[in-house]
C-alpha cells in the first residue's frame, strides 16, 4: 500500500518549505567560521594551516554524524531528530562565544558542526513525502538550503563589524533555537512514520539499515559528492580568506564576493533536481565535471611573468586571473556544482528507497569529509608552496580522477547491460555497418530515378 495515499499537495509543500528553511538556518551556522574565523585568526595569530583546521572542524562533526542521524531518522522520524539536532547546535553556537583559547575554539567548532548533519535528516524526511517522479525536484529544492552559506558570507561580516564576533555567534544561536521550536510545532510526522505507528510495526534495525553500504555503487556516489559538496563547503569557507590574501580586499567585500559563489552553488540545486528528473542524473554529472575542469584549469593558473627573446631584444609579459574574471569563474563553478549535488542525490531514493537515511548518510558523510579535509589541505599547500592558486590545482586533480572513474564505470555498466558489447574496445571508432561501396556504372544507371524525380532517401 502506498504510504503517501491521502497526502495532499499542500501537506507535501508545507513539509518541504519548513524543512528547507530549517536547513538554510543550519547551513548558515555550519559555515559561520568562514567569517568569524578571520577575526579569530587575527586575534590568536594563527598560521594558515591552523586557520584551515579551525574552519574545517565543524565540517568533521557534520560529516561523521550523518550516518547516525540518518539511521535515527529512519527509526524515530525526521520531525523529532531535526528539532533535537537544531537545539543542540544552538547550544554549541552560544558556548562558542565564550571560547578564549585555540583548543576551546576547536572543541566548540565540533559542537557547531552538528548543524551539518541536518542535511541527511531533511533528505530522509522530505523524500518520504514525495513520489519517485518528483523526488529529484523536491530534494533539489530542499538542498537549495545550501544558500545558508551565502547568507553567512553576505550578512555575518556586517554583524561582526557592528557587534563583534562573539555577539554574532549569540545571534546565530538564538535564531537557530527559534527555528528548531517552530519546526517541531508546525510540521507533522512523515507518512512512513505515521504508517508504522498505525500498524504497530517496528523500524528496521541499524544493522539492516547499513546493509546497502557494501555495494561499490554507493561509494562511487559518495566520491562524486566529495567534490560537488565537499569542495563547495571547503571553498565557501576558504574564499573570504582567499580574497583578503590574494586580492587584498577588506573582509566585508571579501564576504560579499564569496557569497556570489555560494549563492548559485545553492539556489540552483533545485534546477539540478528538475534537470535530473528530466534528462537523467548521469548527463548532469558529465556536465558538472566537464565544466568544472575548464573553470578549475583557468583558476589554478598562478600569476606568472614571462620574458622571451625577441628580434629586437627581450619581451616581457605576464598572465594572471583578474578579480572580475575570478569572480565570474567561481560563479560558473558554483552553478555546475549545484547541479551535480542534486544529480547525486537523485539516485538514492530511486535505488535505495527503504535505506535513504543510511545510504544518504554515507554519501553525505564522504562529501562532508571533503569539506573537512580540503580546507586543511588548502592551508597546508599555501604554507608549503606559497602559491595562492594551489587550492584550485588540487580540486582540478580531484575532478579529473572522478571524471575518469565515472566514465569507466558507466562503460562497464553498459557492457553488462548489453553483453554483445563486451568484446568491443573501440566503440566510438567502429560503426555497426560500414558505408556500402558505390554500385558499378551500369547498375547505377539502371536503378536511377526517372528524370525530374528525386530518389527517396533510405
Amino acid at each position: 500500500m502506498d504510504q503517501r495515499a491521502g497526502i495532499s499537495r499542500g501537506e507535501q509543500n508545507r513539509a518541504l518549505a519548513y524543512s528547507t528553511i530549517s536547513f538554510t538556518a543550519c547551513f548558515a551556522v555550519w559555515t559561520i567560521f568562514s567569517i568569524i574565523g578571520v577575526r579569530i585568526k587575527q586575534q590568536l595569530g594563527l598560521s594558515e594551516t591552523e586557520f584551515g583546521l579551525l574552519v574545517a572542524t565543524p565540517v568533521l562533526t557534520g560529516s561523521v554524524s550523518r550516518i547516525l542521524l540518518g539511521v535515527w531518522t529512519e527509526q524515530f522520524g525526521g520531525r523529532r531528530i531535526f528539532s533535537i539536532q537544531m537545539l543542540l547546535t544552538a547550544v554549541a553556537c552560544f558556548l562558542l562565544s565564550k571560547a578564549e583559547t585555540y583548543e576551546m575554539f576547536l572543541l566548540a567548532a565540533l559542537g557547531v558542526g552538528l548543524a551539518g548533519g541536518s542535511f541527511i535528516v531533511g533528505v530522509a524526511y522530505v523524500s518520504r513525502w514525495f513520489e519517485k517522479e518528483r523526488q529529484g525536484t523536491a530534494l533539489g529544492i530542499f538542498g537549495a538550503g545550501n544558500v545558508g552559506a551565502a547568507v553567512t558570507n553576505f550578512g555575518a561580516p556586517f554583524l561582526v563589524l557592528a557587534f563583534g564576533w562573539q555577539e554574532t555567534a549569540r545571534i546565530y544561536a538564538a535564531v537557530l533555537a527559534i527555528v528548531a521550536v517552530a519546526f517541531f510545532l508546525l510540521t507533522k510526522e512523515d507518512p512512513a512514520q505515521m504508517a508504522r505507528r498505525k500498524s504497530g510495526s517496528k523500524a528496521a534495525s541499524a544493522l539492516n539499515q547499513l546493509e546497502p553500504l557494501k555495494h561499490l555503487q554507493v561509494w562511487r556516489f559518495a566520491t562524486y559528492y566529495f567534490f560537488v559538496f565537499g569542495a563547495f563547503v571547503a571553498l565557501a569557507s576558504w574564499l573570504p580568506r582567499y580574497y583578503v590574501g590574494a586580492y587584498d580586499l577588506p573582509l566585508a567585500t571579501a564576504g560579499m564576493l564569496a557569497a556570489t559563489y555560494a549563492l548559485p552553488a545553492s539556489v540552483f540545486r533545485a534546477l539540478g533536481g528538475w534537470m535530473s528528473d528530466r534528462w537523467g542524473a548521469r548527463a548532469i554529472m558529465y556536465l558538472t565535471f566537464l565544466v568544472s575542469l575548464v573553470c578549475l584549469f583557468v583558476l589554478s593558473y598562478p600569476e606568472t611573468s614571462y620574458v622571451v627573446s625577441g628580434i629586437k631584444g627581450p619581451i616581457a609579459f605576464s598572465f594572471g586571473v583578474s578579480l572580475p574574471v575570478f569572480v565570474m569563474l567561481t560563479v560558473v563553478l558554483g552553478f555546475v556544482m549545484s547541479l551535480g549535488k542534486a544529480a547525486v542525490y537523485k539516485h538514492i531514493p530511486v535505488y535505495y528507497p527503504e535505506h535513504v537515511g543510511s545510504v544518504g548518510g554515507l554519501v553525505g558523510m564522504i562529501g562532508g569529509l571533503g569539506g573537512f579535509v580540503l580546507p586543511i589541505a588548502f592551508g597546508a599547500l599555501n604554507d608549503i608552496t606559497g602559491v595562492w592558486t594551489s587550492c584550485f590545482m588540487l580540486m582540478f586533480l580531484i575532478v579529473a580522477v572522478s571524471t575518469m572513474w565515472m566514465h569507466v564505470a558507466i562503460r562497464r555498466m553498459e557492457a553488462r547491460k548489453y553483453p554483445a558489447l563486451m568484446g568491443e574496445r573501440f566503440l566510438s571508432d567502429v560503426p555497426d555497418r560500414p558505408f556500402p561501396a558505390p554500385a558499378p556504372a551500369d547498375e547505377s544507371s539502371a536503378s536511377a530515378a526517372p528524370a525530374g524525380r528525386i530518389a527517396p532517401a533510405e
